[in-house]
């Protein structure tokens, strides 16, 4: 098992089914490209990838395992299936949905017990600073603000929660993880100084499609407003 032991940023490399990037080991050479550009861990998707990076990659690995299941809002590593075959794909550190709902908290301390009996390392995924609490008397090892914004009770904003850090920050042992929304290196700067150990960066390095849309999107508006303000007045 390889540790995380300095602060700094973590590139999530994740590519969903449908999306350009998925499949064959597009992952691997994203993370390849992270390693070299100074990235202190990895975050990554699904048994494939994950065994992949960690073969080729000397940096930690976060790993999940995103999977729907109907009538649930939970995919983060929902099940004890999904565990297994993270740890079984040999990620460092296992990551996976904490949140309060759908009996959650509860759920998880089955998931815990068989992460640390096969001696890796639990991340908690949260959405709001009661969850954060929550995971760490729960026993996590890590705990994440990668679910703030996607829980219908958590605070819906197009930045980082930089509040949520900072809050949990002040209250909670264990290394607080920063992931969510960040898009510039600014605001990974304000996650640090807000009293985040690790800031996780995904969208902005490792999804082109996504990084492309914001260009266009940005200019078709310019576009759309520089014609109206040169078109002929009636």
């Amino acid at each position: 098992m390889t540790a995380l032991m300095k602060r700094g940023i973590i590139v999530s490399c994740q590519a969903l089914p449908g999306e350009p990037l998925h499949g064959g080991d597009t992952m691997l050479k994203m993370a390849a490209a992270a390693y070299q550009g100074g990235a202190v861990g990895i975050r990554a998707n699904g048994p494939e990838d994950i065994a992949m990076i960690k073969r080729e990659i000397p940096l930690p690995v976060i790993g999940l395992f995103k999977r729907t299941q109907e009538g649930s809002d939970v995919f983060i590593t929902p099940t004890r299936a999904e565990v297994i075959a993270v740890i079984e794909a040999g990620a460092d550190i296992v990551a996976m949905d904490v949140t309060d709902r759908e009996n959650r908290l509860e759920q998880v301390k089955e998931l815990l017990a068989c992460i640390h009996a096969a001696g890796r390392l639990a991340m908690a995924d949260i959405s709001t600073f009661e969850e954060g609490i929550a995971a760490e008397k729960l026993g996590f090892d890590y705990v994440s603000t990668t679910l703030s914004g996607y829980t219908p009770y958590s605070p819906q904003q197009n930045g980082p929660d930089l509040a949520l850090v900072k809050r949990l920050a002040g209250a909670l042992t264990v290394p607080l993880f920063m992931e969510g929304k960040v898009a510039r290196p600014e605001e990974a700067l304000q996650a640090l100084d807000a009293g985040a150990k690790y800031v996780v960066v995904g969208s902005a390095i490792t999804r082109p499609k996504w990084i492309t849309e914001t260009y266009t999107s940005a200019v078709s508006s310019w576009l759309n407003q520089s014609e109206a303000e040169g078109a002929p007045k009636r």
